[in-house]
């Protein structure tokens, strides 16, 4: 394992800013129904709000992501958050790199300004409450004494519900290059990553290991988004839901290296993926967390099923 260079002491320097949250992702899919079923059945409350369908989860009014119609499925853009007093210098700094703005697509009205990241994705920063968490998650691991079943049967086992978003996962043709341009616009911090395959960022103000990954393909896309869950036991209870629902592709139950969290994945109708994930590293915006060169091999996953060979296209970039 090998230190990053450039390493910077914690310091509480006013002239350091950046977004605080990932706002919520906008995906485009060919058939926002299918969407809809494939959501609620993951525990997500579906909203439709004219042409455009909300995900949020129950007890939280946030839409964290939302869906919208288009040809084929695509990463519409992604929106992050940032405090009211930072809006501005933000969009300074993102100007004197050069970066053009450019007004909101049809649809989606903003506080905030609009720009397309070096390879051509859609980016908003707006200014919006920080939903990023300001702690590390509370996971649950309740067991029971002994004479009493700690399980229940099948058909009396509740429905999970996720918690909040925690992070996405994108493609990109250059994870190096993705990563500076994400620290020099944002704000975000390189927490690790894994060669030039793969790379985790999360945001200044205190969030999970991640809010932001980066994996390498041949085009930009959108991998998976990721969703907090209360415990192990919901993450299979989550699956085993989805598995009889029909949605029996995908990956886990396992660990990762670089986050900790332990996860299962579900592939989605057009070739993505939404995961479930519990217990992920949090970093508070008074660390700084000793980020590092992973070898791949050896960062990847803890322990879990092989990765399967659908894991890893981007379907986007026409892979099959």
């Amino acid at each position: 394992m090998t230190a990053i260079g450039g390493y910077v002491a914690p310091t509480a320097s006013s002239d350091e800013f950046g977004i605080h949250s990932l706002d919520q992702f906008v995906l485009a899919v060919p058939d926002v129904n299918a969407a809809d079923e494939f959501y609620t059945n993951f525990g997500l409350n579906m909203v439709r709000k004219g042409n455009t369908l909300q995900l949020k989860t129950f007890g939280h009014d946030h839409a964290w992501g939302s869906v919208v119609e288009g040809k084929t499925k695509a990463l519409h853009h992604l929106s992050f958050g940032c405090y009211a007093e930072d809006i501005d210098r933000l969009k300074k700094r993102i100007e004197g790199q050069g970066i053009k703005l450019i007004d909101p697509p049809p649809g989606f009205e903003s506080n905030g300004f609009w720009f397309r990241n070096h390879e051509g994705i859609l980016m908003e920063v707006k200014v919006a409450p920080k939903v990023s968490p300001d702690q590390k998650a509370v996971s649950e691991w309740v067991t029971v004494g002994h004479g009493q079943a700690a399980a229940t049967t099948r058909a009396a086992a509740p429905l999970v519900r996720p918690r909040r978003l925690s992070h996405v996962l994108i493609f990109t043709s250059d994870v190096l290059k993705s990563i500076e341009f994400y620290e020099r616009t944002l704000g975000l911090r390189l927490s690790d990553r894994a060669s030039d395959l793969v790379a985790f960022m999360h945001g200044i103000h205190g969030s999970d290991h991640h809010l932001l990954a980066l994996v390498k393909s041949s085009a930009p896309g959108f991998h998976h988004c990721s969703w907090d869950m209360a415990s192990i036991n919901d993450i299979g209870l989550g699956a085993a839901r989805m598995h009889d629902k029909g949605y029996q592709k995908g990956w886990g139950l396992g660990r990762h290296v670089l986050g900790s969290n332990y996860f299962h994945y579900i592939m989605d109708p057009w070739g993505s993926f939404a995961e479930y994930s519990c217990d992920i590293d949090y970093i508070s915006k008074e660390d700084r967390w000793p980020s590092a060169d992973h070898k791949p091999e050896d960062s990847f996953y803890l322990w879990g099923p092989e990765v399967p060979r659908e894991f890893t296209i981007n379907r986007e970039a026409g892979e099959a």
